[in-house]
């Protein structure tokens, strides 16, 4: 992103500070009909994709040129026409009204404006993506097999991306862009000002910094509060990173495990209601589904997914004998007590969603208090000149979402027109056999390759257009076939080779990013078996009676225990390759009610720690007599 000073920074911050402004006066005053809405969101943040993202690393940082300027004016333009001719096209005819000569240039100039403000603030893989979305839709009538279809008219291709209000680039993709996503974007630019995450930093050093291992705990920790508001995994990492990854080696963690470390437990924060990200307002909209239902059903997920990463750090910490972080890392229990209101806003939001108001308005009243309570403190108040910065913050924020689900759109509408959808699930039927399992590790596949090069939201929309269908016609339900996808757009982050996460985590700890990306996935193991969680067992999701959903609960917790100790090698002693692979197999078959019911499954995992804890704790005595001897 471009470091812009005089009159052009102050024409960038009256856009981007405009641009929040604008979510937040909808909010209040009500939001706009889905045309204008969507228009007048495309016509702030798409320009911005020019004016604030170079467009080659060559280009200027410090300047905006010439033809950023002519290109962010041109992509304003279809947009404008959106917003000023709205009354025409509302009353036009899908399919029947002639498309005119005017609409066709304006159409191809969003697109095309689109597929470059994609490139660049986004991701070149999804830019690509949309270009070959557009090619199939034009050509595909000459491609054989599962990939042909009818021809298409240059009038219906326009109509389809730029002019309809339920698909294409102004749809309805776009649509939970311009009113979810932005409020909550906004939310967090606001809370951030307020000082929340460092407060979140503060209260995890408090809770587990002066354990074993303290500073890992506390990237743990911290991660998971952080990466619910930020809702992506590498700005976490850089949040949260900066202060975790140096106490970790500075008390005596391997530098790529650091790194490893943030990476996994920053794309957590994503899991972790009652945020998630910009993604799980998508699938609240795609499914029709509550918000706060997907959040419950969340949550259990998300716990034992740090678990999993809590429990690695602390063997990890045992094994090599390693610290604690020191009293003056800790802030004192009466400073924390003190500030605890800065959670205000949180607690706010979730107690609106808890009694049946929208996310909408509950990130809208949460920012309002949020400016309330900060009066609170002078230190922390939101002066005019604080909040300008927190609506510029908001502005800078939403570029890339806005983009990513235009851009989003615009392939799911290909993919829905020309059947490729259908053809998909038809293919992963025929391939699996009609058996679920091996459908779900073929979605799994497509899901992780589609996040290795994009966001999260516009991977999980890909992914879930494409593949959900399939695993629902199979018999999946809809929300664990969501949750199933989202989870695996998600853990591209830490997947090899690409792994954005990893790539974050290891430029701050210094290590090679192909290596931490291997050690992020082996620490955030539990993120590639929760998934299939949702299919075999449904008390994972809460979906079952209070027995079912605990006893679901515990032999999951138990199975992610066992695969902890039997990856890291590690319980009283170093454990042998035999021993560890025991360890494996046992947690992989403990949780999936299959060979064992839950009920049976519980006894049978404590049963298994308790026989390796005291084989363990012999072989500790006896290397312990033996050591005299020895010397």
């Amino acid at each position: 992103m471009r470091e812009l000073s005089g009159p052009t920074k102050k024409i960038i911050i009256a856009i981007t500070a405009s641009a929040s402004f604008f979510h937040l006066y909808t909010a209040a005053t009500g939001v706009l009909e889905p045309r204008l809405q969507r228009g007048f969101h495309l016509l702030f943040l798409v320009p911005l994709a020019f004016l604030l993202f170079p467009m080659t690393r060559r280009s200027p940082r410090d300047r905006i040129p010439w033809y950023d300027w002519f290109l962010a004016i041109l992509s304003a333009l279809p947009s404008l026409y959106i917003i000023l001719d709205k009354d025409r096209l509302n009353e036009r005819w899908e399919g029947a009204t002639e498309v005119t000569t005017f609409q066709i240039v304006v159409g191809a100039i969003i697109v095309l404006t689109l597929i470059e403000a994609v490139r660049r603030s986004t991701a070149p893989a999804l830019a690509m993506l949309i270009v070959l979305a557009l090619v199939h839709l034009i050509f595909g009538h000459h491609l054989p097999g599962f990939l042909y279809h009818k021809k298409f008219s240059l009038d219906w291709v326009i109509e389809t991306c730029y002019l309809l209000d339920d698909e294409g680039i102004y749809g309805s993709i776009t649509g939970v862009s311009a009113v979810f996503v932005a409020l909550f974007v906004i939310f967090g630019a606001f809370i951030h000002g307020l000082g929340l995450g460092q407060y979140f930093i503060d209260v995890a050093c408090r809770l587990a910094g002066r354990t074993a291992g303290g500073p890992a705990k506390v990237a743990v920790i911290s991660s998971a509060f952080f990466g619910t508001i930020s809702g992506a995994a590498s700005a976490n990492v850089f949040a949260t990173g900066t202060f975790s990854i140096p106490l970790m080696r500075r008390i005596g963690y391997r530098a790529q495990f650091a790194g490893a470390v943030e990476a996994a437990a920053s794309t957590g924060g994503q899991l972790m209601p009652p945020i998630m990200g910009a993604a799980a307002f998508l699938m609240a909209q795609i499914t029709q589904i509550p918000y706060i239902t997907i959040c419950k059903a969340a949550l259990p997920a998300a716990v034992l997914y740090f678990l999993c990463i809590g429990t690695t750090v602390h063997y990890e910490a045992l094994k090599r004998g390693l610290s604690s972080m020191d009293i003056i890392d800790v802030s004192p229990i009466k400073t924390l007590i003190r500030d605890f209101y800065l959670i205000l806003p949180i607690v706010v939001l979730l107690a609106l969603m808890v009694i049946g108001y929208s996310p909408f308005m509950g990130a809208f009243v949460g920012t309002l208090v949020t400016l309330g309570i900060s009066f609170f403190s002078r230190s922390r108040w939101m002066t005019p000149l604080k909040i300008l910065r927190a609506l510029d913050m908001g502005g800078r924020n939403l570029v890339m979402i806005a983009c990513a689900c235009a851009g989003a759109g615009l392939i799911i509408s290909v993919v829905v027109n020309t059947g490729l959808g259908l053809q998909f699930s038809n293919v992963v039927i025929s391939y699996s056999g009609g058996y679920y399992l091996v459908a779900m590790i073929f979605i799994m596949v497509s899901a992780i390759i589609l996040g290795m090069g994009l966001p999260t939201t516009a991977a999980y929309v890909l992914a879930v257009s494409v593949g959900g269908p399939t695993l629902i016609e199979m018999g999946g339900d809809v929300l664990s076939v969501h949750l199933f996808v989202f989870y695996f757009a998600i853990m591209a982050c830490v997947t090899p080779p690409v792994a954005l996460a990893a790539y974050a985590g290891a430029s701050l700890a210094g290590t090679d990013p192909l290596r931490t990306g291997f050690e992020a996935s082996r620490i955030a193991v539990a993120g590639y078996i929760i998934p299939y969680l949702f299919y075999f067992s449904k008390g994972i999701l809460l979906k079952g009676s209070f027995q079912e959903n605990v006893l679901a609960l515990m032999s999951a917790a138990v199975g992610i225990y066992i695969l902890v100790i039997g990856l890291q090698g590690w319980m009283l002693t170093r454990l042998n390759m035999v021993e560890r692979a025991i360890l494996v197999a046992g947690a992989i078959v403990i949780p999936f009610p299959i060979l064992f019911s839950n009920l049976q499954s519980v006894p049978v995992g404590l049963a298994l720690i308790a026989s390796f804890y005291f084989l363990q704790r012999n072989k500790r005595e006896k290397a312990a007599t033996a050591q005299p001897k020895e010397t």
